[in-house]
């Protein structure tokens, strides 16, 4: 909620200054068809890769388009996406594959590509300045810049020809440019920019907040903003979309681990509260019900149909949620969706010699068509190449045809499916006539509904589910982004470690090791004491940033209390000194995202004092420094454990009460 009151403010301020920009701007697939590379050609990153062949005359971030920039006085359209991304695929597909849109954007502007995945510190500034701009955010994240990197205007996806709600990319890159050649007008941009970026600045920079002693109504107050949102129905805590959000799950389980004695009510509430979503979630379409393992978020309120991508952190973290919720009930289901979890990264996002990959593409071509052929159209006409959740999605007769008998009958009552289709909520039309599975009777109810033996059933199922698992793999799949990140690897060690403490999984610990191992030989440098961000193809070349610092830490410790080898604990506190060292603000409490050397272009140092999808690296590095301080008899750690602690519970308190005013 604080950072909504934030944009709205940012709203009112900067709409004057930016009015006039605001004023201005008030198909088939197209190919370089020379097949020119670009300037990304050279890089290592999947996304960056996916557009070099764009007649887009795109760079990556750098010296050489920056001095572009400023040598020919160009605006920069700075364009931050992920390889994964549906909607980036879809705006290059309409847009930046189209030589007319890029022979525009070409000769106005000077073009950047950047991988979110691999940069979260340019995105984290440049998606502040178009949410407080706009309102909102999302990737393909489109903003245009001044050559001294000051934004100015922005938005997301924009469609190649307008329509409600959306203007035309062509049109408002004309209104841009035009602009931007009217010596006036130009001013004006750059005033209205400098003004921008001087509130985002005071937003996400260092600030001094006055630090106040620790009250245990914090978490009771927080407890009182879940119990506010929760949606009592469905599970979670807000409404569509929904996303899986570890971070809450985390924090319910710990509240009523810490209350259990002292306010058993409370307690009860919030374990009642997480395991009747993680419930939801593992039941619903967001779960694949074949392969294991979580898509990224789910479109509707039931957690029926999901946006199909898979991402290394969302199902590290929520094998950790699902094994807390069979250690704080018992139930046997969340250990089989934890363990199903594990298995499916360890199948499909593991690199042979022990790291793991960063995510699998929503989209994928059509099983039904030449994938070779991107202009190829089905029967429907509707489908051209690439599908979203096309590897996933089930028509009715397929599942007649490969599960004959009462093996398809149990499980279309299981999985809900329907000869018309199961989708309720397609805003798109996209899976007219598609089964997305879901359970939509337990194995009891299936039993009673054909009244037969509950063990028979079971086997039934267990047996289709491998049928089907087998008949998918045969189809094209999702792209892969097979980078490997640092900070994420550290999520998945830890919860590899986890699940080798609850489980007792030894194959599970080995793994964790031969990541931690992975790792260390290729992002780590012992002489320069230096952590890098990212790996692809023996390629390193983004520094570590405190993410990647902070969930390493939390998983060497994780690993330490596995298997109590002192070298995973030994190189945790290595790592925690140069976190001090590097990242730490001493003044204020709490961690830069970045060292101070780490771009010389950034035009902010920011810090992350919010929890999002991923926890902030701040909140990591308070938890690991706490840890630490006890193993190593650090009074440093703790100290500035505490101090990150109570600077920021001003900050913690406005945006609970914000939150509950809802």
């Amino acid at each position: 909620m604080i950072e909504n009151m934030f944009f709205i403010k940012i709203l009112i301020i900067t709409a004057v200054l930016w009015a006039p920009i605001a004023f201005a701007v008030a198909g088939d697939k197209h190919y370089n068809e020379d097949k020119r590379p670009n300037h990304l050609i050279n890089e290592t990153s999947p996304y960056l890769l996916q557009h070099a062949f764009n007649p887009v005359d795109w760079y990556p971030w750098g010296d050489e388009a920056l001095a572009k920039a400023k040598q020919e006085n160009k605006p920069i359209l700075l364009s931050i996406g992920y390889s994964t991304c549906h909607w980036c695929h879809v705006m290059e597909k309409e847009s930046f594959t189209d030589p007319e849109t890029a022979e525009i954007m070409n000769r106005n502007f000077v073009c950047i590509k950047v991988d979110r995945e691999q940069r979260p510190d340019i995105d984290k500034i440049y998606i502040t300045a178009v949410s407080a701009l706009t309102g909102s955010a999302g990737w393909p994240l489109n903003v245009f810049l001044t050559p001294d990197l000051k934004p100015f205007y922005g938005g997301s996806y924009f469609p190649p020809e307008s329509r409600p709600g959306l203007i035309s990319w062509n049109y408002l890159l004309e209104q841009i440019a035009a602009a931007w050649n009217d010596p006036n007008q130009q001013k004006k941009i750059t005033s209205s920019a400098e003004g921008l970026t001087e509130t985002i600045r005071q937003h996400l920079a260092s600030h001094s907040v006055a630090e106040e002693a620790f009250d245990s109504n914090l978490s009771k107050l927080a407890l009182d903003a879940f119990e506010s949102a929760f949606d009592k129905q469905h599970g979670g805590f807000s409404k569509a979309p929904k996303f899986p959000s570890p971070g809450n799950q985390n924090f319910l389980f710990s509240y009523s681990a810490n209350n259990s004695s002292n306010d058993i009510k409370r307690a009860k509430k919030a374990k009642d509260m997480a395991i009747f979503t993680l419930y939801a979630m593992a039941k619903g379409g967001i779960y694949d019900h074949l392969g294991g393992g979580f898509h990224r978020y789910s479109t509707d309120e039931k957690w029926h149909l999901p946006h199909f991508e898979k991402m290394l952190y969302d199902n590290a973290q929520l094998i950790i949620n699902y094994l807390q919720a069979y250690q704080n009930s018992g139930d046997p289901f969340f250990k089989s969706v934890a363990i199903e979890t594990i298995e499916y990264v360890l199948r499909d996002m593991t690199h042979p010699e022990g790291g793991f990959y960063s995510a699998e593409d929503a989209d994928s071509f059509t099983p039904d068509l030449d994938h070779m052929d991107p202009d190829h159209t089905s029967e429907s006409g509707k489908t051209k190449g690439k599908a979203e959740g096309a590897f996933y999605a089930w028509k009715y007769k397929e599942i007649e045809t490969l599960l004959s008998g009462e093996m398809g009958e149990f499980f279309a009552y299981r999985y809900g499916l329907s000869p018309k289709g199961n989708v309720e909520y397609d805003p798109f039309n996209e899976f007219k006539g598609e089964n997305i599975l879901w359970r939509a009777h337990s194995l009891n109810e299936t039993a009673q509904k054909f009244n037969k033996p509950l063990k028979e059933v079971e086997q039934k199922l267990a047996d289709g589910k491998k049928i089907l698992f087998a008949f998918r793999k045969k189809r094209p799949k999702p792209h892969l982004d097979d980078k490997i990140i640092t900070s994420w690897n550290g999520l998945m060690i830890s919860a590899l470690a986890k699940g080798y403490q609850v489980l007792g999984n030894d194959s599970y610990l080995d793994a964790a090791k031969r990541a931690a191992k992975f790792i260390r030989s290729r992002l780590y440098d012992p002489e320069k004491k230096q952590l890098y961000r990212s790996w692809r193809r023996d390629e390193t070349h983004v520094l570590g940033m405190a993410g990647d610092w902070a969930f390493l830490i939390q998983g060497l410790i994780d690993l330490y209390e596995s298997d109590f080898n002192l070298e995973w604990l030994d190189w945790a506190m290595e790592l925690a000194d140069e976190q001090l060292s590097r990242f730490y603000d001493p003044l204020h409490g709490g961690f830069f995202m970045t060292e101070a050397n780490h771009d010389k272009h950034l035009i902010i140092r920011i810090k992350e004092e919010y929890d999002n999808v991923i926890p902030a690296a701040g909140s990591v590095a308070t938890l690991n420094f706490l840890r630490l301080s006890g193993y190593g008899d650090r009074s440093d750690f703790k100290k500035a454990a505490e101090k990150t602690l109570k600077s920021l519970m001003p900050l913690y308190y406005l945006q609970l009460y914000g939150f509950m005013l809802l």
